[in-house]
């Protein structure tokens, strides 16, 4: 039997704060009420009224917030190794953080990709000395991603891979797909996928539809993934394996795993704040910044991901967090890269755009954002006694602008920028220690 999935993150000293008089809420555990929360050494140690700070504990005044479990994301680009001047694993955690996020999960699409035990090691050992909060690792099923020789997944694996993906690009052979699931038996990882038949996707910049046609831009049909994930859900059935489809992006595919899961096939799925939030409308600007794979779709889309959000049929919120230099933003919508960056927007955007004009309850907003390592068999952040200090401190009456302030991370290509928002991380405490303090919240901690 293999072991859990470990996360990596560097040494830092276990926290002891007493939130005072926050509102909080975790669906999981029931608690939705004003409470004191006590985390002490790192765990929740108590949760109760006019709670008594032990010797030495920072006191956080909680008026008015939320206290959630913190966020967990598990579908995030660091770029590192190879592009550590867009993201690296200091500038990504520390957005993750100041969006509420207490642990993520990196893809292998990097530069080299993470496809042997030894490039996975060097990354875990840079994480433990630079990342601000607990970071796990996918690898890679095929070698450099090229879709035909299967990397030696259970070695990744008994090095610390989470799970496996070709994230960026699809396993394009159904028969590679079929030893990957294989392959799965030995490894005992979840095969997570980026579903794209690429012979239908082509050479498209935007969803293929009416937008795309007045634009005059070669668009990507939703069938292309749709059909996609009707192959692998087949495969996978016919295996007994298990997969997570990535980033989902419309109705047909909706559909298929709904019909899958009804026949007992086991396949989880994930959806992102700007599939959730925005459609190829937005593209109509020619602004790169919603330029990204799959694209942004039309309105019946959205409207069937916050259903399939609603229903648990999308088990979880994850942003696909994807920085771009800006050099490589700002050339023409055809040319500009694919991906768009959401670490420090996610909870604010989906507050904003469903919770507050009633479209989504806060509840259901918290317990999918922080499902997101539940596929992969990662702990879920609860707020009870015993549990790792895993909280975050939110005003949801705080109203800002993206990007006025700049960003936690290197890179600016956020598909909200310049939106006015509602809602705002103050505080993180990941894994029992706290990893983020927005500056100004800090003034009002009192030691």
């Amino acid at each position: 039997m293999r072991r859990p999935p470990e996360l990596d993150r560097a040494p830092v000293p276990a926290a002891t704060v007493l939130i005072r008089g926050a509102r909080v809420l975790d669906p999981r555990t029931a608690i939705d009420g004003r409470a004191d929360v006590l985390v002490r050494d790192g765990v929740v140690a108590d949760i109760g009224e006019a709670l008594d700070p032990p010797q030495g504990a920072e006191v956080v005044d909680g008026e008015g917030l939320h206290a959630f479990p913190a966020f967990v994301d598990p579908h995030v680009h660091l770029r590192t190794p190879g592009r550590e001047d867009e993201e690296d694993l200091d500038s990504g955690t520390r957005a993750a953080a100041a969006g509420g996020f207490c642990a993520i999960l990196a893809q292998p699409n990097t530069a080299p990709v993470v496809d042997s035990a030894p490039i996975l090691r060097s990354l875990r050992e840079r994480a433990r000395a630079e990342a601000r909060i607990p970071t796990g690792f996918l690898g890679a099923i095929t070698v450099g991603q090229l879709g035909e020789q299967l990397t030696e997944m259970a070695e990744l694996a008994d090095a610390g891979a989470v799970a496996f993906t070709d994230d960026g690009l699809p396993v394009r052979s159904g028969g590679v797909m079929r030893q990957a699931l294989q392959y799965q038996r030995l490894a005992g990882r979840l095969l997570a996928l980026h579903e794209e038949d690429s012979s239908l996707s082509g050479q498209g910049a935007m969803h293929e539809g009416e937008v795309s046609a007045l634009l005059g831009l070669a668009g990507i049909p939703s069938i292309s993934e749709s059909a996609q994930v009707a192959r692998d859900c087949a495969i996978a059935a016919y295996e007994q394996g298990r997969i997570h489809v990535q980033h989902v992006s419309a109705l047909e595919t909706v559909e298929v795993i709904e019909r899958a899961r009804a026949a007992g096939t086991r396949v989880t799925c994930e959806a992102t704040p700007h599939h959730l939030l925005l459609t190829d409308e937005a593209v109509s600007s020619l602004d790169t910044n919603f330029k990204m794979n799959p694209p942004l779709r039309g309105e019946p889309d959205r409207q069937a991901l916050i259903q399939a959000l609603r229903s648990g049929t999308v088990d979880c919120v994850a942003t696909d967090h994807a920085p771009h230099a800006r050099e490589e933003k700002e050339q023409p919508f055809e040319l500009a890269p694919m991906g768009v960056t959401g670490l420090e927007t996610a909870f604010a955007a989906l507050h904003t755009g469903l919770v507050l004009p009633g479209v989504l309850d806060l509840a259901l907003l918290v317990e999918r954002m922080t499902a997101g390592g539940q596929p992969f068999g990662l702990p879920v952040p609860r707020i009870e006694r015993g549990a790792p200090g895993n909280v975050c401190l939110v005003d949801l009456d705080a109203e800002w602008e993206v990007g006025e302030s700049g960003y936690e991370s290197r890179s600016a290509n956020c598909a909200f920028a310049g939106r006015r928002m509602t809602g705002r991380v103050r505080m993180t405490i990941a894994d029992g220690a706290v990893a983020y303090r927005e500056r100004t919240f800090a003034l009002g901690a009192v030691a």
